[in-house]
């Protein structure tokens, strides 16, 4: 008897434990990145986290009785921004030798505050590009379980490059002994051994540094560092592993070097040339270039306690990049977002589209480089960076069209993570 009352409890419960969680959310328009266009009063669909339908005017008939209402008169929606260059374990306020003062496991406290701000800001995926200790997968597991809000992370773990070049902890003196996950890594056996211990310990994507940089010391910006050989390591243990790679690469030689390779993404790619730019358009491969954060740099970089050898580069390199950047839009190449953050103060990235635009994007163009994209970027396709069915409901809500304004990207009101609403300033 017993039996059989359970039996039929199991039975009568069955249906209510299976019952989706349904999201149906409207707004004045809808920015349809995959086709370049907008639709008006879109009704959007989230079911169990996935969008289920997409439409315009009438609510779906078959629409469950308790299913949440989200009405946003007046507001867009865009997908879920992505950005493809982060440092969520940084921050800007703390530059130069002054990082010595901190203990090594105070720069993943940073991860936790910096996460919120990012996905508040309206980035709900980010990639980020190089983490000591892992610390950009702790960070991924502490959110994907709940126990604190932020993106959705996909995570290079270390980024590594040769020994005195950029991602290498240069600048010390020799009676400092550094670990082994802070020294540089030489030959193309080395590099096939690095990319599959990051791989080892949840690395998503690789990060390889091929030229000098910036942020480095004694390095030249635009001096290729990795040699051909290294970085076609690289390429081919990272696709063979399934994974793609981003390549820092300020100067024209080694971004060469890197798309003839077969490397994903350019990072910062400051000195192109024409040769260059249409050699990446034959590849594939998609430019990231962060052409704001030079402004923060050199406005509060000196008060930041950055040293002036960085100063004189960012001096140097701003403008030229800029200038790059407008040339590769007018000849046609594949742009994804990246701002760098972390080199500038995180849930502030929203300033770059603004300047995307400036540079020769339309605002279309600007906000396809942070979905769609940036999706196809990742080889995600399937998940994020569009409004479309069987995708996340990653959605944010700006008041009025971005698409005639750019700068209300700046300024996000609601945003959506997996059909959760995680902000709503209205």
């Amino acid at each position: 008897m017993i039996f059989r009352i359970v039996a039929a409890l199991s039975l009568f419960l069955a249906p209510l434990a299976a019952q989706a969680e349904t999201l149906v959310v409207t707004a004045d328009r809808m920015i349809d990145v995959l086709e370049g266009e907008t639709i008006d009063n879109p009704v959007v669909v989230v079911t169990d986290g996935r969008i289920t339908a997409v439409s315009s005017g009438a609510l779906p008939a078959d629409l469950a009785e308790d299913a949440e209402r989200l009405d946003l008169p007046g507001m867009t929606l865009v997908p879920g921004l992505i950005d493809m260059h982060v440092h969520l374990t940084t921050t800007p306020r703390i530059g130069g030798y002054r990082r010595l003062e901190y203990t090594d496991s105070f720069w993943l406290t940073l991860g936790v505050p910096n996460a919120r701000a990012m996905l508040e800001s309206g980035f709900t995926t980010i990639r980020n590009v190089g983490a000591s200790d892992y610390a950009d997968v702790a960070l991924r597991q502490g959110i994907n379980s709940g126990f604190y809000p932020g993106p959705r992370i996909v995570a290079a773990t270390r980024s590594f490059g040769v020994t005195g070049g950029h991602c290498d902890m240069n600048g010390l003196p020799p009676s400092l002994v550094l670990r082994d996950g802070e020294r540089g890594v030489n030959g193309p056996e080395a590099v096939r051994l690095q990319v599959r211990q990051n791989r080892r310990y949840g690395a998503d994507v690789i990060k390889i540094c091929v030229t000098g940089g910036v942020f480095s010391r004694g390095t030249e910006v635009g001096m290729q560092q990795m040699s051909a050989e290294e970085v076609r390591a690289a390429v081919e243990e990272a696709h063979m592993l399934g994974m793609r790679v981003a390549a820092h690469a300020h100067g024209n030689a080694g971004i060469r070097t890197a798309i003839e390779a077969g490397v994903d993404t350019i990072e910062h790619a400051s000195y192109l040339d024409d040769e260059t730019i249409r050699m990446a358009i034959a590849r594939g491969t998609f430019f990231s270039m962060d052409i704001y954060n030079t402004e923060y740099t050199l406005s509060e970089g000196e008060a930041n306690g950055v040293l002036e050898e960085n100063l004189a580069k960012e001096r140097q390199v701003g403008t030229i990049q800029r200038q790059s950047f407008q040339r590769a839009v007018e000849l046609g190449a594949r742009h994804v977002f990246g701002s760098d953050a972390g080199v500038y103060p995180h849930g502030t990235g929203g300033r770059q589209f603004a300047r995307m635009v400036r540079f020769g994007m339309t605002p279309l163009q600007a906000i396809q480089a942070a979905t769609a994209n940036a999706a196809e970027a990742l080889d995600r396709t399937a998940d994020v960076g569009a409004i479309a069915p069987g995708r996340y409901g990653d959605i944010i809500a700006v008041d009025g069209d971005p698409l005639t304004d750019i700068t209300a990207l700046e300024d996000v009101d609601v945003v959506i993570k997996g059909g959760d609403v995680v902000l709503d300033r209205r």
